[in-house]
């Protein structure tokens, strides 16, 4: 990672197995040309070497407030930029761990679009999630009209894509873009204890199962149940495959002590 890189998007290792990725590019923490370079070296290192578990993180008042627009330009600028974006945010998604974002403040066009990009997202009761792209005269680019409709549902996606409508917290929870909301200043004690609790789980199993969930969203159901039926067969090669079907049988569930192989 380059020095610019490694100035806006910083990336720690705990000692508890839980990787974090915090944007620190200024106050509104733009997702600029560096962020989006640092983003995605960050997860590509993470890819090749992965954690228990994986947090994305940002500011305690905007967890990022979108694409830097004085980036922006004509189409040919949008091209380059819309490729760049989505190469970043399928580097995020792609990490075979549990990636959870943690979103204390604003997370707005690009940085809701990174919201997304991980599996599930603990907030802030100030969190605010929105694609206010419509307001400048221009579309979500980083995976806003995609990912926001298989969470919420082409209905609701629509109305918040072309109002540019932000939600708080509390009717992001129950449209189904966060999947827990906490007190503000309990936000990093929840996401981090629920971070380690998924680094000391069946670490190959986690990533057998979230990549079935992931490739199967683009298949009909056939072809789904016929790629869910290759990965459960490649779960028992496990390690801890044994690990928990000896446990179960010894000790009921929920006892396992996995090796993460």
């Amino acid at each position: 990672m380059a020095d610019d890189e490694a100035a806006v998007v910083q990336v720690e290792r705990r000692d508890d197995g839980v990787a974090v990725i915090r944007l620190a590019n200024g106050k509104v923490n733009a997702i600029s040309a560096a962020v989006r370079s640092g983003l995605k070296a960050a997860a590509d290192a993470l890819t090749a070497d992965p954690p228990g578990a994986v947090v994305v993180t940002g500011g305690e008042r905007i967890f990022a407030a979108g694409a830097d627009i004085s980036e922006f330009g004509g189409p040919n600028e949008a091209d380059v930029i819309g490729v760049d974006f989505h190469a970043t945010m399928a580097a995020i998604a792609g990490i075979p761990r549990m990636v959870i974002a943690a979103v204390a403040g604003y997370a707005l066009g690009g940085g809701c679009e990174l919201a997304m990009a991980c599996d599930i997202r603990i907030a802030s009761e100030k969190a605010v999630f929105g694609q206010p792209e419509i307001l400048l005269g221009i579309i979500p680019g980083a995976g806003g009209t995609q990912r926001l409709p298989r969470l919420v549902g082409p209905a609701r996606a629509k109305e918040l894509i072309l109002s540019g409508r932000q939600v708080k917290a509390d009717e992001a929870l129950r449209i189904g873009l966060c999947e827990e909301v906490v007190a503000h200043e309990q936000l990093h004690e929840r996401v981090f204890e629920l971070a380690a609790a998924y680094a000391k789980g069946p670490l190959a199993v986690q990533a057998l199962a979230k990549r079935a969930v992931d490739l199967g969203l683009d298949l009909g159901i056939p072809e789904a149940m016929a790629l869910e039926r290759h990965f459960f067969t490649d779960s028992f090669r496990t390690e801890d495959s044994q690990i928990g079907v000896r446990s179960f049988l010894a000790n009921g569930p929920g006892k396992a002590d996995f090796t993460g192989r």
